[in-house]
């Protein structure tokens, strides 16, 4: 029994100290991905939000995803949260008496939960498969069902804890938004910022929606300014549209009437969320609350997967960890085993 103890401490003790060697080049890890130059993305504004969750339900019924209840009745479609089949929700924070809309205090605000489609995503790396993969051209993440295993790496990677499993799906897999891309070929875009009829959720290129974002951010509160709704335009096609063009973009989106309308500007919190967290998403978004409290974590501004890459990369790069340690698991059963303990053996037997 206690050579058998010994071996274990002493294989367990070897694969720490193999580890560690292997592990020493991760420290230099390679440098976050930045969003492609033409990446598309949503902009959500909870101050122009109303909580009447059109989104939600334009998105199961683009995506032809089944309601899910969480009432007896089973009448209305009411998730509490993302899952397998519901890949957008409209959430709310609350707070005392709730009398002002996006006051902390005494107040609500309501937030967006769906993919950010990160720039170096987690859930990406973290696939064994690719069945999770990042358009090089559009940033979108798409999922592959025929090349997904279910092994549920890219839900425990994603920090904001998106991909979810469909349990009862007899193949198993993995729901999320994918950013509408299958309407792109039909000049469609995102269901959810197609029938937001506030412009609370905002569809583009992701450097012009940062561009909105900033110049929202800069108004002053109560400000009567002007909102785009729907899809925002790229300058490109601006400026082909003053031309009598046609701007050649990719995909062609369908040409449409200007939705812009005026408003009063919020109180807006100082900082886009998602221009830096986690290494700059393709989803960005204002809030009038702090963003942890109508919950969204807190992030560095470098992705983990920066970091997870190199070290898998190091510990199976070439197999050389797995043999490595059953190399080392080897030669301590070989330094363990007394020639006594082999004759006992054959006595037992």
């Amino acid at each position: 029994m206690d050579t058998r103890r010994n071996f274990l401490k002493g294989a367990i003790a070897s694969g720490a100290a193999v580890s560690t060697v292997a592990l020493a080049p991760a420290v230099g890890a390679r440098e976050t991905r930045p969003r492609p130059a033409e990446a598309l993305g949503l902009l959500y504004d909870a101050t122009l939000c109303v909580g009447c969750k059109a989104c939600v339900s334009a998105c199961k019924q683009a995506n032809e995803n089944p309601a899910e209840y969480s009432t007896a009745d089973h009448l209305w479609d009411t998730p509490l949260d993302t899952s397998g089949y519901t890949f957008n929700l409209i959430k709310m924070y609350r707070n005392g008496s709730m009398e002002t809309k996006d006051a902390e205090v005494n107040g609500y605000a309501f937030m967006k939960t769906s993919c950010m489609h990160c720039g170096d995503p987690s859930c990406v790396s973290a696939c064994p498969v690719s069945a999770m993969t990042k358009d090089p051209v559009t940033g979108v993440v798409g999922y592959n069902a025929d090349k997904c295993i279910g092994c549920r790496y890219c839900v425990a990677a994603c920090p904001f804890g998106i991909p979810k499993y469909q349990y009862d799906s007899p193949t198993g897999r993995i729901g999320k938004c994918e950013l509408c891309r299958h309407r792109h070929k039909d000049g469609q875009y995102s269901a959810c910022a197609e029938v937001c009829p506030t412009g609370a959720t905002l569809f583009g290129r992701t450097e012009d929606l940062l561009a909105e974002a900033k110049r929202r951010v800069a108004m002053k509160p109560g400000e009567v300014n002007t909102f785009p709704r729907g899809r925002l335009k790229s300058q490109a096609e601006k400026n082909a549209a003053a031309q009598g063009k046609v701007a050649q973009t990719t995909p062609k989106w369908r040409a449409e009437p200007d939705q812009s309308y005026e408003t009063q500007a919020g109180k807006y919190v100082q900082h886009i969320y998602g221009d830096k967290e986690y290494g700059g998403t393709q989803v960005l978004k204002l809030s009038g609350v702090n963003f942890q409290k109508v919950g969204m974590p807190n992030l560095p501004p470098d992705a983990a997967a920066a970091m997870s890459e190199t070290i898998q990369h190091t510990l199976y790069g070439n197999l050389i960890m797995p043999f490595a340690v059953l190399g080392a698991m080897s030669f301590i059963a070989k330094r363990n085993v007394k020639p006594d303990d082999t004759e006992s053996d054959k006595e037992e037997a």
